[in-house]
């Protein structure tokens, strides 16, 4: 008996041997043929060292296997599908540059596919660059996409254009880390829950986040640069938008569209070009808080019955029209006893307690007959409209409804822009901005 003892001692070890323990570590050449060679010679587990040089794909992975060509491999997928696709669990895809994908917008061809199965996968620290599509998560779960750099598309219109980062029905996926530019969208995510993107950088695109049908999912930490629209929360339950940043996008930073349940809080909107700093449409129960809303031709365009939603603690500064509220009755923005900073309300805080000693009504009914009447904005500087507005202020009972802050803070919130994203802002030249390109007829309620 006792003799048996090491020999079940050696047999449990040998069982319990973790797989990486077994795996091998292999250099493949850049040769034609190397690669695909390797991959089907392999166990799971192993590790492949692709040689500096141009490697023949596309590839497929089927089991658990890691890629890594060190920052000095190219994978080439010579124009036909995904140049990898990975369809077996737990596969890492690593310091890799991958280029030539198909064109197939239905099959979604893409540098780096994730089918169903390819659950926990890793694809990290790779430069993709004029894929179809960047990486497609297509239902792979608990998968992470991080460190990466990818470079889209500048042909055709963007509408047409591949997405860096699509991800579908993926639950657990993390997205974070990556600088992605030009293309369609920056990440993408359609009927998806339980997902983080986070820390991500995105320039020259379409949107720079896009939500349709995504719930219980985090946005953080991410900025926008230069695109069409920064971030935008559509069809979607339960996001969190916390401390994102839009500087100098085109039309809106952050747009609300049938979302519902948002916790939104520490977002800066520096505008200089944005049409609206935030568009919120037929969205419901959000908490909007402590956001800096800044430069831009209106602050809020709150509209289509959006109920519910809490106000507090944000900033608006210098935006041409604070609030865009066209309604009948009043909606009070402020939380137990805490408003918002308004750069045009000239109060005082005789107490010093940080909160104005009188409300601030953003909009009043000139503002409501101009957005109605455009036409009418010609006689703007004229005394009719003056008096008008100093009638108002002077008996309130002839305002109409309309956002209305019964606490207004005397102190902005501040957030902080690094020095190397505020270079990036300054020296951001995104074609819309400069005539060039065929996108002017994107419409954000629409572009899907």
């Amino acid at each position: 008996m006792n003799g048996l003892r090491p020999l079940l001692a050696l047999i449990l070890a040998l069982v319990l041997l973790p797989l990486a323990a077994l795996a091998e570590e292999r250099i493949v050449p850049a040769e034609p043929g190397a690669l695909a060679a390797a991959i089907a010679g392999a166990s799971p587990g192993d590790v492949l060292i692709l040689a500096p040089g141009r490697h023949d794909g596309p590839v497929v992975l089927e089991f658990p296997i890691t890629l890594d060509g060190r920052g000095e491999a190219t994978i080439d997928g010579q124009g036909q599908g995904d140049v990898i696709r990975v369809t077996g669990a737990d596969v890492t895809v690593r310091g890799l540059t991958l280029i030539g994908s198909g064109n197939e917008h239905p099959v979604v061809d893409s540098g780096v596919k994730l089918d169903r199965d390819a659950e926990r996968a890793l694809v990290e620290n790779n430069v993709m660059i004029e894929n179809l599509v960047g990486v497609h998560v297509f239902g792979a779960r608990d998968s992470v996409v991080r460190g990466n750099t990818i470079i889209g598309r500048r042909d055709h219109r963007m509408n047409d254009r591949g997405n860096g980062i699509y991800v579908w029905n993926a639950p657990g996926t993390v997205i974070e880390d990556n600088d992605i530019r030009y293309g369609r969208d920056g990440v993408f995510a359609n009927a998806s829950r339980d997902n983080v993107f986070r820390g991500n950088l995105m320039r020259d695109l379409r949107f720079a986040v896009h939500f349709m049908y995504t719930n219980n999912s985090e946005v953080s930490g991410n900025v926008s640069i230069g695109n069409h629209l920064g971030f935008a929360i559509m069809f979607s339950n339960r996001a969190v938008l916390r401390d994102n940043m839009s500087l100098g996008d085109r039309s809106h930073g952050l747009m609300l569209n049938f979302a519902n349940n948002a916790d939104v809080s520490g977002n800066l909107i520096r505008g200089g070009t944005h049409e609206k700093c935030t568009f919120i449409y037929n969205a419901h129960r959000n908490v909007i808080v402590g956001n800096r809303f800044e430069g831009c031709d209106i602050g809020i365009h709150f509209t289509a019955g959006s109920e519910r939603n809490a106000l507090t603690g944000n900033a608006f500064i210098g935006n041409r029209t604070q609030v865009k509220y066209v309604g009948t009755r009043d909606i009070e923005w402020s939380h137990e006893g805490r408003g918002n900073y308004w750069s045009d309300h000239p109060a005082f805080d005789l107490d010093g307690d940080g909160i104005a000693d009188s409300r601030f009504r953003p909009n009043d009914l000139m503002d409501h007959i101009l957005w109605s009447q455009p036409a009418a904005a010609l006689l703007l500087g004229s005394p009719t409209v003056q008096l008008i507005r100093f009638a108002q202020a002077q008996f309130p009972a002839t305002l109409p409804g309309g956002v209305l802050d019964s606490f207004p803070l005397t102190r902005p919130v501040v957030i902080d822009v690094p020095e190397h994203i505020a270079r990036m802002e300054a020296e951001a030249r995104p074609a819309w901005a400069h005539g060039r390109g065929s996108d002017d007829d994107i419409d954000p309620l629409t572009s899907h």
